[in-house]
């Protein structure tokens, strides 16, 4: 459904040009606090591109599944009984109750609905429903759950509500592609063997496009990371390593590791290359993935758009399966990035109120190394009119 602008709900606006050429102009204020921007953004951007939803490794079992909130759908997530990941809109196709309540949890051999017990199994196919034989004209597969297309990639399940998906090759793996250049310095990785060490949730006060815009640059770091730029020194000059393509910011010399003190983590993935070592790499996969790669542990993040002014953010730490089952202590490691999403969550909130003065009515503006955001508000612009993602 599209929503039609109204004086309480004004069109999406393409940024204007700041007054001088070193300055680029933000999009307005209305873009993070308009429920009817929101909504557009819902139908346009979460609703029609990948959308990484849960950790494979979570849905270990058979049986087992997660709901989650893409847009203005519940999609329910499950693994069947041969082992593979299959996704659906959290309905039941009688009298769309929704089918499964709980956030996460675990079935024997199917999913029942708890109004009038139409039963799938996990593949989404209705196996059963009070009645049922009486009415021999109903095709099971027919009147089964509606699929969601599924994609398995770095160890995540991606789900795309689309009727015609984008290519997940252009749009998803084509970030890493944009960032560091080629898929080989990703893969190197192998973020879809790695253990979870430690998983932090985080409610955020404020809009997504502003916890995105605050990752995506570093003019804030020396202002609000003093642990991270011990770390990444670089970072104190303003530039973000999303700055410029396939550069990862150097480890101070006196830092041995990525943790809250620079003192050691825990050397080195077996896979990654001299050149990676010692070095911090981000990627944005938008429209809400952060992807954080250090020599020996890997992070990430999911947003969650909940409202205007609200986003869950789920944030991973993922390390060797051997590192996470000798029960080693992460928390050096877990500490920094956790600070840093703390002073980042904290400054997002503090600018969300912002959005509705009347000081910030026409926006803002960009500095010369935020470059980068101004792409990011041209992309969701033109999202809302209806391009391409």
């Amino acid at each position: 459904m599209t929503t039609t602008p109204t004086e309480s709900s004004p069109a999406p606006t393409t940024p204007a040009t700041a007054a001088a050429p070193s300055l680029i102009a933000t999009l307005a204020g209305h873009h993070y606090t308009d429920p009817g921007i929101f909504r557009q953004e819902q139908e346009k951007i979460f609703e029609r591109l990948w959308f990484c939803a849960v950790r494979s490794a979570d849905l270990e079992k058979p049986g087992a599944f997660r709901t989650v909130r893409i847009g203005r759908e519940s999609v329910l997530i499950t693994r069947n009984r041969a082992g593979a990941l299959r996704a659906f809109l959290n309905i039941c196709r009688h009298r769309g109750a929704q089918l499964c309540t709980e956030e996460s949890g675990e079935v024997r051999r199917n999913l029942q609905c708890p109004y009038h017990a139409w039963t799938y199994d996990l593949d989404g196919r209705l196996v059963a429903a009070p009645n049922l034989q009486k009415m021999p004209d109903i095709d099971r597969t027919e009147r089964g759950l509606v699929t969601v297309p599924l994609r398995e990639w770095l160890g995540y399940a991606w789900v795309c509500l689309a009727d015609e998906p984008p290519s997940f090759e252009d749009t998803v793996i084509g970030a890493a592609v944009e960032r560091l250049g080629d898929t080989a310095s990703l893969d190197r990785y192998r973020t879809e063997g790695l253990a979870l060490g430690e998983r932090r949730t985080y409610d955020v006060r404020a809009n997504w496009k502003l916890i995105i815009e605050n990752f995506m640059e570093c003019y804030h770091c020396a202002t609000i990371h003093p642990e991270l730029t011990e770390v990444l020194p670089e970072f104190a000059d303003g530039f973000a390593a999303q700055y410029y393509v396939g550069h990862g910011a150097a480890f101070a010399d006196e830092a041995t590791g990525f943790t809250v003190d620079g003192t050691d983590g825990f050397g080195r993935l077996p896979g990654i290359e001299d050149t990676q070592d010692r070095r911090y790499y981000a990627i944005t996969v938008r429209p809400q993935v952060f992807v954080n790669l250090v020599p020996d542990h890997v992070i990430v993040h999911r947003m969650f758009p909940m409202a205007p002014d609200r986003t869950v953010v789920e944030c991973d730490w993922l390390y060797l399966p051997e590192i996470v089952g000798s029960g080693a202590d992460v928390s050096k490691s877990v500490e920094l990035f956790h600070r840093v999403n703390a002073q980042d969550f904290d400054a997002c909130e503090r600018t969300q109120p912002a959005m509705s003065s009347r000081a910030y009515r026409d926006g803002g503006v960009l500095v010369p190394s935020e470059h980068h955001i101004g792409a990011f508000h041209q992309w969701v612009t033109d999202c809302l009119a209806g391009g391409s993602g």
